[in-house]
């Protein structure tokens, strides 16, 4: 009786788990792209690798309002984000808001 215990090997760890659809529409998804005055409303990214990283300090009162949002999000609208989303969202809905209302903007009156 053999008691060597019989473990994965590193293809098996690390095999894509998604089915060929999930990774057909993962791949049609893009990052989203510099926006111009001229050009349509910006779009939040969504799901996708982000190659770009800024570094955000929220206070203590901050954080805790966000995760509060995202377990929000999750428990009344069984929607499973992490915070990261949340605030490309937000970003781009102020963003877009820039761009439609100008200086009527939310952003343009609360940074004044």
């Amino acid at each position: 009786m053999n008691r060597r215990a019989s473990l994965p090997g590193a293809d098996e760890l690390f095999r894509s788990t998604a089915g060929r659809e999930e990774r057909n529409t993962r791949e049609e998804r893009r990052p989203a792209r510099v926006v111009s005055a001229a050009d349509e409303t910006p779009e939040a990214s969504g799901r996708v690798r982000h190659d770009q990283k800024i570094t955000v300090y929220l206070t203590a009162q901050e954080l805790l309002d966000l995760e509060q949002a995202r377990l929000r999000l999750r428990a009344e609208f069984d929607i499973a984000v992490d915070r990261g989303r949340i605030v490309r969202e937000a970003v781009s809905e102020l963003l877009q808001d820039l761009h439609e209302r100008g200086p009527d903007a939310t952003i343009v009156r609360r940074l004044s």
